[in-house]
């Protein structure tokens, strides 16, 4: 099973791929984010050239666990790429997901320069990297679109 991982950001939007086993997630690209449409043509082209089953989108949440505007933002964007694609979109609790792929980055002795281009699409892979581990161990979770706003 292919996911597509999504990383929805104000500058940029992460982008990361499962392998086809649904095993290992990793960074597939950084979409600039100069309009929404733009973004949204792009990873439904995205999801169709690589075959993927459903999309997870990482849902900016506080970290007491509340929502706020970002989150709204995201919850829009997803109710958006939902109309543009066939697959279920997933939602994803994010929290410090940029923090842990910039941690990551820097372990790895990945240059500054480098690390600003590429954390969007590592945050992605991390977000992505979740749901497939949890799905894996069996266990449900995240929140799986279904109902009134579901494909």
């Amino acid at each position: 099973m292919r996911l597509l991982g999504i990383d929805a950001g104000t500058r940029r939007v992460g982008v990361a791929l499962s392998d086809p086993t649904g095993t290992i997630a990793q960074g597939l690209a950084v979409l600039p984010r100069r309009s929404w449409e733009q973004v949204l043509g792009a990873i439904a082209d995205l999801a169709r050239a690589h075959g993927v089953e459903a999309i997870v989108v990482g849902l900016p949440l506080r970290l007491e666990g509340g929502e706020g505007e970002a989150a709204a933002d995201v919850r829009r964007f997803a109710a958006r790429l939902r109309a543009v694609v066939s697959v279920p979109v997933i939602l994803e609790d994010e929290r410090l997901t940029t923090a842990e792929a910039e941690r990551r980055m820097v372990e790895a002795d990945v240059r500054r320069s480098d690390r600003r281009a590429r954390r969007d699409a590592v945050a992605a892979a991390l977000i992505l990297q979740k749901v497939l581990d949890r799905r894996r161990a069996g266990r449900a979770g995240g929140e799986e679109t279904t109902g009134g706003d579901g494909p």
